[in-house]
């Protein structure tokens, strides 16, 4: 302790600089003894680099103009040295290069005392070059239409949302930042499934797709394996699979309520996640009940990009539509408007009117009405699934579906029995 507080400042600065740069130089130069070749750098290259910008840095002060022009020679240094590499007949690489310059400007962050970034810029270095071969097989795995799909994704969230106004307009109390706040809920967790699903796309079987289809979409999902269950013989396998996808749906919800509406997800918490493990539970010991085939069933549904443009402006549309519904009903209809609403809603898609009770529950609806009405329209969504597996699926996996379903659906209006009170 007291040889640290004799050293000057400058000293621990500079003991900092030559740690890191020292650790970028020893992993240029462990890839210079594998690779065999022409590689700039190694441990006493990268640490003086990190040196000169230090010390540009200390002569420049708050003047820019001298730590820039040790940048450029720096730069014109790296620059002979890439020509070099272009010279010789094979493929010639610039992250060496790269690495010198990141060095140059670690060792003029930690001059300025910004300690931090300059560490986390080493780190980052290190990982970046040490992470060569996985970095490039990952980017073979990834397909580009992925990559697209990805920069939707940061468009929704890091683009769109921050630029929207925050407050209130018109007599309905539409808020657009809360609008589209909830638009990347929803794509979030539905890009999350996505994800997974092609991640795991060859493991795992039917109970695993429900598992993940049910947070992309459980009527989606009910759909595509009522009409794979018309062609292959296994009613207890798929019946079990569409019940797990609607339990998924509950934890989705719960995850929505938690994120919009902390009083409202307390009402139905405990509900819906009974409801969930039931589903998820009585759909698994379904799914594992002999069927007649014995021939195994391999996964096929490729869900499609949940984050089109189209498709997020539509339900931002829809969100709000619902949102001067649902304030329309409670002013003119009251309660009985309300929970006609959520029933018509729970054949459509659930998510734009569940989400719209959130924003209504407690200012505008009571938390009660509220909570029986998001209830109903998730057991008028089961009802409907059921609906559709009978009409899609072969008969026994129809009848088996439908029934099920139901028995979801009524046990989902259970509650209403103490919320109504």
């Amino acid at each position: 302790m007291e040889l640290y507080q004799r050293l000057p400042p400058e000293a621990l600065k500079i003991v900092l600089v030559l740690f890191l740069s020292f650790l970028i130089g020893l992993e240029r130069e462990e890839h210079k003894a594998a690779g065999g070749s022409y590689s700039f750098g190694g441990v006493r290259t990268f640490p003086l680099i990190g040196l000169i910008g230090y010390s540009m840095a200390l002569i420049s002060g708050a003047q820019l103009l001298p730590l820039t022009i040790g940048f450029v020679v720096i730069a014109g240094f790296l620059l002979l040295s890439y020509w070099h590499k272009l010279s010789s007949p094979e493929a010639a690489g610039v992250t060496s290069e790269m690495s010198g310059l990141t060095t140059f400007l670690v060792g003029a962050l930690v001059c300025y005392g910004h300690f931090w970034i300059a560490t986390t810029l080493s780190v980052a270095s290190l990982l970046l070059l040490d992470l060569k071969a996985a970095l490039e097989k990952l980017a073979v795995r990834v397909a580009p239409q992925e990559i697209l799909t990805f920069a939707k994704f940061l468009l929704l969230t890091g683009v769109i949302l921050p630029v929207l106004p925050n407050q209130e307009f018109s007599r309905f109390h539409i808020n657009p930042f809360k609008t589209w706040l909830v638009v990347v809920a929803v794509s979030t967790i539905s890009y999350g499934s996505y994800v997974l699903q092609k991640l795991t796309k060859e493991h795992g079987g039917v109970v695993l797709a429900a598992l993940l289809g049910g947070a992309y979409s459980s009527t989606v999902t009910t759909v595509v394996m009522a009409r794979r269950a018309a062609r292959e013989p296994h009613p207890h396998l798929f019946a079990g699979g569409i019940l797990i996808a609607s339990g998924v749906m509950y934890l989705r919800l719960v995850a929505l309520l938690a994120l919009f509406n902390r009083q409202l997800m307390s009402l139905l918490a405990i509900p819906f996640l009974v409801l969930a493990g039931l589903a998820a539970g009585i759909g698994w010991l379904w799914a594992r009940w002999a069927d007649p085939s014995a021939q195994a069933v391999q996964r096929e549904f490729e869900p499609n990009n949940p984050l089109e443009l189209l498709a997020a402006f539509l339900f931002a549309g829809l969100f709000l539509a619902m949102l001067v519904a649902t304030q329309l009903a409670v002013t003119y209809l009251g309660r009985t408007g309300v929970n006609t609403l959520a029933a018509i809603m729970g054949v459509t898609d659930v998510d734009p009117f569940i989400m719209g009770m959130t924003q209504a529950a407690g200012a505008l609806t009571p938390l009660k009405v509220a909570a029986a009405a998001v209830l109903i329209a998730a057991a008028s969504n089961n009802l409907v699934k059921g609906i559709y597996a009978y009409s899609l699926a072969d008969r026994k996996t129809g009848v088996q579906s439908l029934a099920l379903l139901v028995a979801l659906a009524a046990l989902g209006l259970v509650p209403l029995l103490w919320l109504g009170s």
